[in-house]
């Protein structure tokens, strides 16, 4: 049925950076003079994030190393805290070039049996790091810096297609992200398959062509070795 399957990465592939996010948010937490719980300086970091993730594009393009200082910044004044912001973002590069793999990872991508592109919202020099600290057998990989644009921008899969000369309908995008993932492969005609690995509720805007709790269950449908 399918020619090739698009795959995120961290949250998809590997763990995602959750725990090195909520050490340094206690930091902050315990530091600052505005009274904040850990997850609540958490949720302002992400949505700061994701509000200058969502204004970087094109020839405002930043790399997601640039967003994650600005937006770590932004927190820590917000919060009134002393904590210095280039001191805490030297905590998550190492995770984000040797993160741990899930579980179900290495079955899946030696029993998958079509080809895999990764397309991940990550600067290239940091998923190459993960990708040869973990020996993934992947060389296939289209990120944020390359498309100039992040998911759920249709730019890096628009991208994957025309490089690999696939349609829409050949190609089934995986992914653990319903907004950049899910949303962003829809938008562009391809199916999307939603790894919802902690069996959250899925909201009612949100319509994926498959749920499944591993990537192994996937493996009917790609063609197994």
């Amino acid at each position: 049925m399918f020619k090739a399957v698009f795959l995120d990465f961290y949250g998809t592939l590997v763990y995602e950076d959750d725990e090195v996010i909520g050490d340094i948010s206690r930091k902050i937490a315990a530091s600052a003079q505005s009274q904040a719980t850990a997850q609540e300086i958490a949720a302002y970091w992400w949505k700061s994030f994701s509000q200058r993730m969502h204004a970087s594009y094109g020839e405002l393009f930043q790399s997601q190393r640039d967003i994650e200082l600005q937006s770590l910044e932004d927190t820590i004044s917000y919060y009134k805290s002393p904590e210095n912001p280039h001191k805490l973002s030297e905590l998550i590069y190492p995770y984000w070039q040797a993160p741990q793999l899930f579980e179900d990872t290495p079955l899946f991508l030696k029993s998958v049996g079509i080809p895999v592109v990764i397309l991940s919202n990550i600067d290239r020099a940091d998923i190459q790091s993960a990708i040869r600290y973990n020996e993934i057998p992947i060389e296939t990989v289209i990120t944020s810096e390359d498309a100039k644009a992040y998911k759920p921008r249709p730019d890096m899969f628009l991208q994957a297609l025309e490089a690999y000369n696939l349609k829409p309908a050949e190609v089934l995008h995986v992914g653990d992200s319903l907004t950049s993932d899910i949303s962003g492969a829809q938008s562009t005609g391809i199916q999307a398959a939603w790894l919802n690995r902690k069996n959250k509720q899925l909201p009612q805007s949100f319509a994926p062509d498959y749920v499944v709790n591993s990537l192994t269950e996937l493996l009917p449908l790609l063609g197994s070795k």
